[in-house]
């Protein structure tokens, strides 16, 4: 009796087993484009760029399911240069995104590795930068905010919930790794969004503790929470916004703010466009405030329009300078992967800044005015 039992008992773990489903997604999207730039260093430009809305990149996504509403997933993505080749993120293999975690129909998700944070993820959907209707070239001054995802946290650990009603929340603790130091290059970020019809808002938290208070000297910790794509480097970096979206036909309108306070400034990371004199001076601090109104329009299925306005202000190095830039693109589906787009951005500092213009990914002027246009092609698989 007892080994009929047994058997049986096997014979239903093994048959759970073979029944269980699992999956593995290669993925991509290869952004390539002209640009000309009316003022780089004092001097017109013509390049070939890649990127200039959506990194190019290629991943894998894979699930398993274990059963009960439970899987097991994990996503690597790789981000390139597709006009050299080049690996992205500091020549990091999955510098994008590397993560393996548990998710549960029923009380979300937890994943443990390089992911983004909560702005990226809550409020960075309500902008234009970040995404397919603008993304690198409308980014925020230095993209000071990350909205559109200059760095990533490594050694994190993530929550997700959830879809409660249109509700969604989570939060993210990412690891100094350091024996000594438990805040030495530490991150942490929270955030909550909710869709109700074609409203949609979110707002997020994003808070990073001595990610570069002593990155001139051995004591800076860089394996910790953040790397040399940060955008900053600080003794204390707090990021909060908030944000709005309304989508009415084929019509769609935003709002966005978001502030960073930054105190022990030290310097600019690779993450940030531009090296700013002035303010990579030891204990500066520094606040910007950010504010973008956007909206995009689907003429027909293949053709879509969009535009934003940004107004950024500062306080950097005693002095207070201003941003006010100008987006607009135009995109044109030649297949449900393929499409052409055309954009355009002016951007423009108030005279006596200590910073010249700068559109986010190009080479920075050497007056307070830059104008850019790109023509590009992007292929998603």
């Amino acid at each position: 009796m007892k080994k009929t039992l047994m058997v049986a008992a096997l014979t239903g773990v093994f048959a759970t087993a073979a029944h269980a489903q699992s999956s593995v997604t290669l993925y991509g999207l290869i952004d390539a484009g002209i640009t000309y730039t009316n003022n780089q260093h004092g001097h017109s430009n013509w390049q070939q760029t890649s990127g200039s809305v959506n990194g190019s990149r290629w991943g894998l996504r894979g699930a398993e399911d274990l059963g009960g509403g439970l899987k097991a997933i994990f996503t690597l993505e790789n981000g390139f240069g597709i006009n050299d080749g080049s690996l992205k993120q500091g020549g990091r293999e999955f510098g994008r995104q590397a993560f393996v975690g548990l998710s549960s129909t029923q009380f979300g998700a937890v994943t443990l590795g390089r992911q983004y944070d909560s702005m990226v993820d809550y409020v960075g959907p309500l902008a234009l930068t970040g995404t397919q209707y603008g993304g690198t070239q409308f980014a925020h001054p230095f993209d000071n905010d990350n909205l559109n995802n200059s760095f990533r946290v490594n050694n994190s650990v993530k929550y997700t919930s959830t879809n409660y009603g249109g509700f969604k929340f989570g939060g993210m603790y990412g690891f100094s790794n350091q024996a000594d130091g438990f805040a030495n290059n530490r991150a942490y970020s929270a955030g909550a969004s909710y869709n109700w019809g074609g409203l949609n808002v979110g707002a997020a938290y994003l808070q990073l503790n001595s990610n570069g208070a002593n990155a001139a000297s051995a004591a800076f910790n860089a394996g910790g929470a953040v790397s040399s794509d940060n955008t900053f480097f600080a003794r204390r970096q707090q990021t909060w916004g908030a944000g709005a979206s309304y989508a009415f036909g084929p019509a769609t309108v935003g709002l966005v703010y978001s502030q960073t306070n930054l105190s022990g400034l030290v310097g600019i990371g690779a993450g940030a466009s531009g090296q700013p004199g002035g303010i990579g001076l030891p204990n500066n601090s520094a606040h910007f405030q950010n504010y973008e109104a956007n909206a995009r329009y689907a003429l027909t299925p293949a053709v879509s329009i969009a535009g934003s306005y940004t107004y950024t202000r500062a306080s950097l190095s005693g002095t207070r300078p201003h941003w006010n830039q100008f987006n607009l693109q135009t995109a044109y589906a030649l297949s449900k992967r393929t499409d052409v787009y055309l954009q355009g951005e002016y951007q423009q500092v108030n005279e006596g800044a200590i910073v010249g213009a700068d559109i986010n990914g190009l080479g920075a002027s050497s007056n307070n005015k830059q104008v850019a246009v790109t023509a590009g092609l992007r292929h998603r698989f």
